[in-house]
């Protein structure tokens, strides 16, 4: 790539990611910590990817969702998941008008730009499948007419990790369709002690003024794909997720048995695409190998999926992705 049209790139990037900043600050005004699934809901944006989102009650999962989309001028809709929800819940429907003697289309919730599924993993599999199939094919159908949705159409799902009684856990070829999975962590002590001050209040109303347009996310897109990768990069995220489907191949014999299915080719592409949105946030017109380590976890977590001896020896999925990234030469 030539020292010109780097330069290029960079005046691009100074030039779209001037919203980065004030979003940043307005977000760090409502959330106490978790910069980092701050920083990667908005790789998340602007990769055009869907986010799940898992931690235990209680640590602003929803919270972080609503703020961002607030400060984002766009259609928020949050829908709770419950056992007893239908695909027409989320959908839409026909309802049949007197007057006219015909069938009219009620658009269903769905029909937002930024989707907060709440508590995904209540809702039945048919519903699980009817918010899946819009977020991948981003149109629904309903009687005979096929919507559209709207751009920007993100989907951020939270669940539950230690309450499994009443869920449909999300099968993983389901899961698969999320482009980052995020795992929120307790605050620190000092952050624990901001919370107390900011929010142990009766009135906890969180109100905020919008600072950017979907405009502005589709212009940061558009440079983000731009956005250089050196063909070694490439190769060592192509090494990454082959040494997932066979170890061996990688002088990693020893994880070949803790493996049952390896990731998908869904995971080599976006890896490249959050790489270069994190390079993004970071005011840098190339991909450096710590953009991939930094958001290789996320893309990877969901779609390695363990075998039952890996469970017996309670190695997870972070294990095998911790033992990937210290063994595949970085370039």
């Amino acid at each position: 790539m030539t020292e010109f049209s780097l330069t290029e790139i960079n005046e691009k990037i100074a030039r779209e990611s001037v919203f980065i900043d004030p979003l940043m600050s307005s977000i760090e005004e409502v959330i106490v910590g978790q910069k980092d699934i701050v920083t990667k809901i908005l790789i998340g944006i602007l990769s055009n990817g869907h986010i799940l989102l898992e931690g235990v009650p209680g640590l602003a999962k929803t919270t972080i969702v609503r703020v961002v989309s607030q400060l984002i001028e766009t259609k928020f809709q949050r829908i709770q998941f419950t056992p007893d929800m239908l695909p027409a819940d989320l959908l839409g429907t026909l309802i049949y008008n007197q007057k006219t003697g015909g069938f009219e289309t009620k658009k269903g919730p769905i029909f937002a730009n930024i989707i907060l599924a709440d508590e995904i993993n209540r809702a039945p599999a048919k519903v699980q499948s009817a918010l899946l199939e819009a977020m991948q094919e981003r149109q629904v159908t309903i009687g005979e007419n096929t919507f559209l949705l709207d751009d920007p159409f993100l989907v951020f799902a939270t669940q539950n990790p230690i309450e499994q009684e009443g869920t449909y856990p999300l099968p993983e070829a389901q899961v698969d369709r999320f482009m980052l999975k995020l795992k929120i962590d307790y605050p620190s002590k000092d952050e624990e002690m901001q919370i107390l001050k900011r929010m142990a209040y009766t009135d906890i109303s969180i109100n905020v003024t919008s600072v950017i347009t979907s405009e502005t996310i589709r212009k940061a897109r558009s440079v983000v794909n731009e956005i250089y990768i050196d063909e070694k990069i490439e190769k060592y995220i192509i090494d990454l997720v082959m040494a997932t489907r066979n170890p061996e191949d990688y002088n990693l014999g020893e994880i070949k048995n803790l493996i049952a299915y390896g990731a998908s080719p869904r995971a080599s592409m976006y890896l490249v695409l959050v790489s270069k949105s994190r390079a993004f946030l970071q005011n840098r017109g190339y991909v450096v190998p710590e953009d991939v380590r930094y958001v290789g976890e996320d893309i990877l977590r969901h779609r390695i999926i363990p075998t039952y001896e890996a469970e017996a020896e309670e190695v997870t999925s972070e294990d095998i992705i911790q033992r990937l990234f210290e063994t595949i030469q970085v370039p």
